[in-house]
């Protein structure tokens, strides 16, 4: 299975390819870096336009490429408080061929309101710098969310739940088309 991604983060590579590995043999998977067409920090909204801006802009480059796949990935984090409360979340956005398109979210955790409008402002990762002092720890070994959960959650591990949850409509097709 030949997959696409929109992104060249080593990260979000490995975690798309963790959750597809689970479900599908033999994939091969390519990361381009394409645009969101949102804000750097992704707020509400823009969180699936992001990534959905991803998946239409990688469609694009491979058919201007002749490059053929068989699903095209893409994933978003931001900030959202859809539920009443600010929290971070990523959003996995996955189609096919005939644009049948799935998405899924990440676990979310918490942002303290005192954080939430310079990260809005800025973003994640430079509030993430002030909050840990520890730079290196934080960017190396899996993320704010790996310092904050006790090394028990990691970005990668975000990241492949949000691709497992993107995948059910995949893997549960004929309920689904």
């Amino acid at each position: 299975m030949k997959v696409l991604i929109g992104t060249k983060n080593q990260g979000k590579i490995e975690g798309a390819k963790r959750a597809l590995s689970k479900y599908f043999e033999n994939v091969e998977i390519e990361g381009i870096p394409v645009k969101s067409n949102v804000g750097e920090q992704p707020v509400n909204d823009e969180i699936y336009k992001g990534a959905k801006n991803r998946v239409k802009n990688l469609k694009q480059y491979a058919e201007e490429n002749k490059i053929e796949a068989d699903l095209y990935l893409s994933i978003e984090s931001g900030i959202t408080n859809c539920l009443g409360r600010w929290m971070i979340t990523n959003i996995a956005v996955i189609e096919d061929n005939i644009d049948f398109e799935s998405y899924g979210t990440s676990p979310s955790f918490p942002v303290p309101d005192r954080f939430v409008k310079k990260i809005i402002e800025t973003d994640l990762s430079q509030v993430m710098n002030e909050v840990f002092t520890k730079d290196d720890e934080r960017h190396n070994k899996g993320g704010a969310i790996q310092l904050l959960t006790y090394n028990n959650i990691s970005r990668l591990d975000m990241t492949e739940y949000a691709f497992i949850m993107a995948l059910t409509k995949y893997i549960n097709e004929e309920k689904w088309r």
